[in-house]
C-alpha cells in the first residue's frame, strides 16, 4: 500500500518545490477549502437583499469558471431572463454583505488550512525560500482566513501578497502573477505556483511560472495536463523519499 502511494506522487514534485527560490500560493481551494463557505455567504447576501437567488453546489461550480465575486454575480444575473437591471452599486452592496458574512464564519475557526500547508510553509522558510500569495480573492478574505489559521502577524511570513483588486485583469489572465514576480524581483522560472484550478494553472502558465496543482473540492476534475505535478493535497510531498 505504501509503495502504491509513493508511485502516485509525480517523481519531480518535491524537486520542483525544493529548487524554487519562491513558492507562490493561490488561496481559495489551495490553502483552504473555502469555496463552500463562499457559496453559503453568497446565498446569505442574496437572502438579505431579497433577491430570491439560491446557488446550489452545481450552479456554484459552474460559476466558479468566472473569477471574482462581483464578476460572478454579474455573470449569473446576465443568464436570467425577464429580470430588472442590477446596478453596480447593488452588486457592490451584495459583495460587502457576502464578504462580511464569510469573515464571520471563518473567524469561528470552521475552516482550517488543508493538509500539508502548514508543513510546507515551515519547510520553505527553513530552506530559505521566499513565500508569496497570488489570488483573485480580496485582501479582506485573505486576512480573515490567514489571521485565524496563522495568527495576527501572518502577513510577515510572505514577501508579496497580491489580490484580485490589485490588478486590472483577474485569472486566467496572468496579471496577478506578473505583479507578484515584479514585487519579488524574481524570474518566472525561479518560482513555483501552487494552484487548485484550471484558471489558476492558465494564469501562472501565461506568466511562465511552473505549476504544482493540489486538487480541491470544486475543481478536482479540471484539465491539469499542463501542470508540472498534480497532488491530491500537499501532505503528499512528505510521502516521497528525500522530502525535506
Amino acid at each position: 500500500m505504501q509503495a502504491e502511494a509513493l508511485a502516485l506522487v509525480p517523481p519531480d514534485a518535491n524537486e520542483l518545490v525544493r529548487r524554487a527560490a519562491a513558492l507562490i500560493f493561490d488561496v481559495d481551494g489551495t490553502l483552504a477549502e473555502t469555496e463552500e463557505l463562499h457559496r453559503q455567504a453568497f446565498n446569505h447576501a442574496f437572502a438579505h437583499h431579497g433577491l430570491g437567488w439560491q446557488w446550489d453546489r452545481a450552479v456554484y461550480k459552474d460559476l466558479l469558471r468566472v473569477t471574482g465575486g462581483k464578476e460572478r454575480m454579474r455573470a449569473y444575473h446576465g443568464r436570467l431572463r425577464n429580470v430588472p437591471p442590477l446596478p453596480d452599486e447593488d452588486i457592490a452592496a451584495l459583495h460587502r454583505i457576502k464578504t462580511a458574512h464569510y469573515a464571520e464564519r471563518v473567524e469561528t475557526g470552521c475552516c482550517s488550512l488543508r493538509p500539508g500547508v502548514i508543513e510546507l510553509l515551515a519547510a520553505a522558510k527553513a530552506r530559505g525560500q521566499r513565500l508569496a500569495i497570488a489570488t483573485t480573492t480580496s485582501h479582506g478574505n485573505i486576512d480573515a482566513l490567514l489571521s485565524q489559521a496563522l495568527g495576527a502577524g501572518w502577513a510577515a511570513q510572505f514577501d508579496a501578497i497580491v489580490a484580485g483588486d490589485d490588478v486590472r485583469h483577474k485569472k486566467p489572465a496572468p496579471d496577478v502573477y506578473l505583479e507578484t514576480l515584479a514585487r519579488l524581483q524574481l524570474g518566472a522560472a525561479d518560482c513555483v505556483a501552487i494552484e487548485d484550478s484550471a484558471n489558476g494553472l492558465i494564469a501562472a502558465s501565461r506568466a511562465g511560472i511552473p505549476v504544482l496543482i493540489t486538487r480541491s473540492m470544486f475543481f478536482a476534475d479540471d484539465d491539469f495536463s499542463a501542470a508540472r505535478a498534480v497532488l491530491d493535497d500537499l501532505s503528499e510531498l512528505e510521502k516521497q523519499p528525500h522530502a525535506q
